[in-house]
């Protein structure tokens, strides 16, 4: 589904959904939201047909260039969701209801652990569950470049071969891992490549 589509019928119950949905998902986020992006995909370009992956793929693109939080593309996503029904005023509801939803349910469960885990951090279950959840983190980190490199290079109105989009995502990947060479850097890089049509 690569064209902007206007849904006029967005119900309080459909608003609700998408808020109690960013609030799973937000429980969701250890290694923060952008983990999460697969299932935001899922959600709603697949699923709900609220969005474009030409939309969901700018939106996320928008939120990494712009300075500020990483979170950033929850409140893009919430507003194209939004916007999509035709009105600016539903737009800046689904900024509300997806920044409210991904921030609230984290960002308390957070508060409390670090409280809890900063007095028992010489405690064998604190370190464990620290080490066992690296491993998370890093294959939810894999599954979002999996899923923004796949939207990318299935684009029907994209000419570049697909495998192209995947070595660069890949050749990303173990440049951040393996250096200390700053991510704007990266965007920079692709930005540029893109802006000459090699991706």
């Amino acid at each position: 589904m690569n064209s902007i589509v206007l849904f006029t019928n967005l119900t309080w119950l459909d608003w609700g959904q998408l808020f109690l949905h960013f609030m799973l998902l937000s429980m969701l986020s250890v290694g923060g939201a952008v983990s999460t992006l697969p299932d935001m995909h899922r959600y709603l370009v697949n699923q709900q047909h609220w969005m474009s992956d030409v939309q969901f793929n700018a939106s996320v693109a928008l939120a990494q260039a712009a300075p500020g939080p990483n979170v950033l593309f929850v409140a893009l996503m919430g507003w194209q969701v939004g916007v999509n029904t035709g009105s600016v005023w539903m737009g800046l509801l689904g900024v509300v209801i997806a920044m409210v939803g991904i921030i609230l349910p984290s960002a308390t469960l957070t508060f409390s652990f670090a409280n809890w885990s900063h007095r028992n951090r010489e405690s064998l279950w604190v370190r464990s569950f620290r080490l066992g959840m690296s491993p998370l983190v890093i294959g939810l980190l894999i599954a979002t470049g999996w899923i923004m490199a796949s939207t990318q290079a299935t684009d029907a109105a994209s000419s570049t071969n697909p495998w192209t989009v995947y070595v660069l995502s890949g050749s990303t990947a173990i440049i951040v891992w393996r250096t200390q060479i700053h991510l704007l850097w990266l965007l920079g890089t692709g930005a540029i490549l893109g802006w000459l049509g090699w991706i």
